[in-house]
């Protein structure tokens, strides 16, 4: 239902209206629009309830397949929900699915969005029968009434994985098609055995998906019982992993069918699995040289993550496409950096670490990713802070197919824009370096793009307070890559030119 809402992106008041027409609108014909977009907003909430109902000429709801009842507990939710809209939407027989608490220190009652939203949702599921796909933040009770109803559902994207508690063995009855699973979180001291329990009791062999988004306390269990889908399961993405997970990775060594990785150290970082905890270490690198099929892996803030992914990567039976390392150290990572190397097949690769200006580590990274030819989208952080114009240049003669490329570097200058200007399909450029551009360096850059510059953006968000753009320059900066490529400049300066860098370190 969300897909279809006229206001989009949970119910925003500025999406339908763009930064020009706001500029030309007074605000009481601002504030009208909004109160529109949210009143369309609920009548075809309003129009989707009474249609489960059969108080509607046809019956929509059957023809339902994605319900998103997170968007409509933002419209419950909406400070502009109230007065003739909230009176309308809950007009007749809806009036009795109105859930009310108390406001702030028991003043008046309020309308509790979430509780509401479960209301509702419960009339709405009574005639649902094509439904596939059930996201927000649906109630364990609520969640139990309507599994029985939804014969095709695959996907479940709960807000609270509590939800889960006793629906295992009703989708494994009733949602044969039931394959795909995401959670934000669950912090409950019995979320691991409950969890375990939730895989073990679902059809086995039959969850393809597992996506957590935030805290969850997962552990042994829970990764042990994934076993139980070792065959179906080909996406894992892990966020937030606690100590006790973090420990057991070396339990999923069943699921070896994996394309996609995904794995989140949420603990400050405070587990080091190859230095002490070794055995895990190892046996981890196993399972993950095993899973042949693996296409992409993303490790964020796990310590010495570099030495988990570099053997993978060094696996001759395993084509990477997607590979995101973030949170490690370049004077660490100099087998990872030369391994990169071994993986042509990549086309996206993001990079966030610290760099260091001594030694070789910046030239074996160049060396590598200079081999990587079929990158299309490059992301560098922190980890290129010592990048040159050199470096820079030398990289955009190197990738030929980049469409995406983020990078910062140190002194950079009008020197890169040849060689970048040889990208013919380069559609966004952010330099977070270090620069020192002109006006005329940029517009002749701009000058030299091609058709499938078209639409480039340009981000120069460094830039050193000595080589500060006019408002002028900038706009003639602006009007020229609108009309050449239909593009969009983006300047920054790289601190307040008001105030000294002396000043500006101390604070």
């Amino acid at each position: 239902m969300h897909d279809v809402s006229p206001v989009t992106n949970r119910g925003s008041s500025d999406i339908d209206v763009s930064a020009q027409d706001r500029a030309k609108t007074t605000y009481k014909a601002r504030l009208r629009q909004e109160e529109n977009m949210i009143s369309r907003w609920a009548q075809l909430w309003r129009m989707i309830t009474l249609s489960a109902t059969s108080k509607t000429l046809f019956r929509y709801a059957r023809y339902i397949r994605t319900l998103n009842l997170g968007d409509l507990e933002e419209l419950l939710g909406d400070s502009k929900f109230k007065g003739q809209v909230s009176d309308m939407f809950f007009e007749g027989e809806l009036e009795a699915c109105k859930v009310q608490i108390a406001g702030p220190k028991n003043s008046q009652m309020r309308l509790d969005a979430g509780s509401t939203s479960n209301t509702l949702g419960d009339i709405i599921t009574t005639s649902t029968p094509m439904l596939e796909e059930l996201s927000g933040k649906i109630e364990n009770d609520a969640l139990l009434r309507w599994v029985p109803r939804l014969p095709r559902l695959r996907l479940l994207n709960l807000w609270n994985g509590g939800a889960l508690v006793g629906a295992g063995p009703l989708l494994r009855q009733h949602c044969h098609a039931f394959k795909t699973l995401s959670l934000w979180g669950w912090d409950h001291p019995e979320a691991d055995a409950r969890f375990a329990d939730f895989l073990n009791e679902i059809n086995p062999q039959t969850l393809e998906s597992l996506e957590i988004f935030s805290y969850m306390a997962i552990g042994a269990e829970s990764l042990l019982a994934l076993s139980c889908h070792r065959e179906s399961l080909t996406e894992l993405k892990l966020d937030y992993l606690n100590d006790t997970a973090m420990l057991s990775l070396n339990l999923l060594a069943g699921c070896t069918n994996l394309t996609v990785l995904l794995l989140t150290d949420g603990t400050n970082r405070t587990v080091n699995l190859k230095s002490e905890h070794n055995d895990v270490f190892l046996e981890t690198i196993a399972w993950l040289r095993s899973c042949k099929k693996l296409r992409s892996v993303t490790i964020r803030n796990i310590r010495g993550g570099q030495d988990l992914i570099t053997p993978v990567l060094l696996e001759n039976d395993i084509h990477l496409v997607s590979l995101e390392l973030k949170g490690y150290v370049m004077a660490d990572a100099r087998d990872f950096h030369q391994a990169l190397s071994n993986q042509l097949s990549l086309q996206e690769l993001q990079l966030q670490g610290d760099s260091d200006e001594t030694g070789d580590g910046v030239v074996v990274l160049v060396e590598s990713l200079s081999q990587l030819t079929n990158l299309s989208d490059l992301r560098l952080q922190d980890i290129s802070d010592y990048f040159t114009d050199e470096v820079i240049g030398r990289l955009a003669r190197s990738l030929p197919k980049l469409e995406g490329w983020w990078t910062s570097g140190w002194g950079v200058t009008d020197a890169i824009w040849r060689d970048v200007a040889s990208l013919k399909s380069l559609r966004r450029l952010d330099m977070a370096a270090m620069s020192r551009f002109t006006a005329n360096g940029i517009l002749d850059f701009i000058l030299s793009l091609g058709p499938g510059n078209k639409g480039l953006v340009l981000a120069i968000m460094m830039a050193d307070v000595d080589c500060d753009l006019s408002e002028e320059e900038q706009n003639t900066i602006r009007e020229t890559i609108a009309e050449r490529v239909d593009g969009r400049f983006e300047f920054q300066l790289q601190r307040d030119p008001d105030i000294s860098e002396y000043e500006d370190e101390s604070d």
